[in-house]
């Protein structure tokens, strides 16, 4: 079996998060999608409600050649990949800038544990330029988000914010 693991902070989880998730089910036969906790950052939605948003939207990606599992972790991801048996670390890069960040990470990552690699991905072009961080900017100055996320992700921003054109 192969396993990957999908890391990020998925706060909240876009379209372009599930096209790589769904595109990843064709190279392995499981994909755990691994909420990272940072005690340093405050996220939007707290792990539990990433983690639920994130059981919802991969219901309708399930079963197309893989097995999907959310879980979260803290601390070194590669600690966390040889815990749960992985093979490789997905990635997704959306343009050239995260290719040097990434890049970085993966030899880091590699020069820890040499035996798991990192698979870089490109999502859809419809999805590149679309981060977790500008949808809840867009969000909270009154844009709209329609296509960037799930509709039920949708729903809980318009729940955390309230509806209208400002935010506050």
């Amino acid at each position: 079996m192969r396993r990957a693991i999908y890391p990020g902070s998925f706060d909240p989880v876009t379209n372009g998060h599930l096209d790589i998730i769904e595109r990843g089910c064709k190279l392995f036969d499981e994909i755990v999608v691994a909420v990272v906790v940072n005690p340093a950052k405050q996220p939007l939605f707290n792990l539990e409600e990433r983690r639920e948003m994130l059981q919802e939207v991969l219901v309708g990606i399930e079963g197309r050649g893989c097995q999907l599992l959310v879980d979260n972790f803290e601390g070194l991801l590669m600690k966390y990949a040889v815990e749960r048996g992985a093979d490789a670390v997905v990635r997704g890069i959306r343009a050239f800038s995260d290719y040097e960040y990434e890049l970085q990470m993966a030899l880091m990552n590699r020069r820890l544990e040499p035996r798991i690699e990192t698979v870089f991905m490109m999502p859809a072009e419809a999805y590149s330029y679309v981060s977790s961080r500008l949808v809840k900017e867009v969000f909270q100055l009154g844009g709209t988000i329609k296509g960037l996320v799930p509709d039920s992700v949708e729903i809980r921003m318009e729940q955390k914010f309230g509806k209208g054109s400002i935010r506050e």
